[in-house]
């Protein structure tokens, strides 16, 4: 009789925040020294949980953005104008505040080194940050699995870690990103322009054929549409990872 994988509980931690470092005009990282941090995988997330003065609590999801040999937890948060959860962690919380969080949260939405690839990771606006976590993995390890990312935002503003990406390309010969801008190109831009489409997702590889992992992560609307392209050029939908979220990205 196989034996069950027993797995720690997941359970509310207190979270000090140690650092913050914006990312966009509607974004910031916060950097989080959790009380007896387990530990994650590239792809996992947590639950946030505030709780005010009166007592009222509101507990939002945010996917984890650092690699597992990070010595720092790291979540991105986006501002949501209409939101409860976001708009705090973006404009008000500052170094030595705490915060509740319980996690890491998750499994079929994870990548580890030793399972090698080629990966495809396909990203609209802010679906960026698990597939991050995925690449700075990528980078600890020295892995030389083959990545290719597709990344999908409104205009150049709106990338997060927009001068890491660029670095992690130019000194990674096995990581490839090929971007398109859906509402504001920058000036001199020659790549593609609009939603994420099957032309885009052909040219940027790799193919059906080489039996890529496939993680797509973006609001709901665009991993539907991106899943489907990808199964119409041949992608086992067994393979395809999604993750899904509010109208947060582009």
């Amino acid at each position: 009789m196989a034996t069950l994988e027993r797995r720690a509980p997941v359970l509310w931690r207190i979270a000090t925040v140690t650092g913050v470092v914006p990312e966009t005009a509607a974004a910031r990282t916060l950097e989080l020294d959790v009380d007896d941090w387990p530990g994650h995988r590239a792809g996992q997330h947590v639950d946030v949980r505030l709780t005010a003065e009166d007592g009222y609590q509101a507990q939002r999801s945010y996917s984890i953005a650092s690699a597992p040999e990070d010595g720092v937890l790291r979540i991105t948060v986006e501002r949501l104008e209409d939101g409860e959860v976001s708009p705090y962690l973006v404009d008000e919380v500052l170094e030595g505040d705490q915060l509740e969080v319980r996690g890491p949260i998750g499994g079929h939405f994870t990548w580890r080194a030793e399972q090698g690839g080629p990966l495809l990771l396909v990203a609209g606006g802010s679906g960026l940050v698990p597939l991050m976590a995925m690449l700075r993995h990528h980078a600890a390890q020295g892995s030389e699995a083959e990545v290719h990312l597709v990344l999908s935002a409104r205009g150049a503003g709106d990338v997060l870690y927009a001068t890491e990406l660029d670095d992690l390309v130019s000194r990674s010969p096995s990581v490839r990103l090929h971007q398109t801008f859906t509402r504001s190109a920058p000036a001199g831009w020659t790549g593609a322009t609009g939603r994420v489409d099957a032309a885009l997702l052909r040219a940027a590889g790799p193919p059906a054929s080489a039996a890529p992992r496939v993680f797509v992560c973006g609001p709901t609307g665009f991993v539907e549409h991106v899943a489907d392209l990808l199964v119409e050029l041949g992608h086992a939908p067994s393979a395809i990872h999604a993750e899904r979220f509010g109208p947060t990205g582009s």
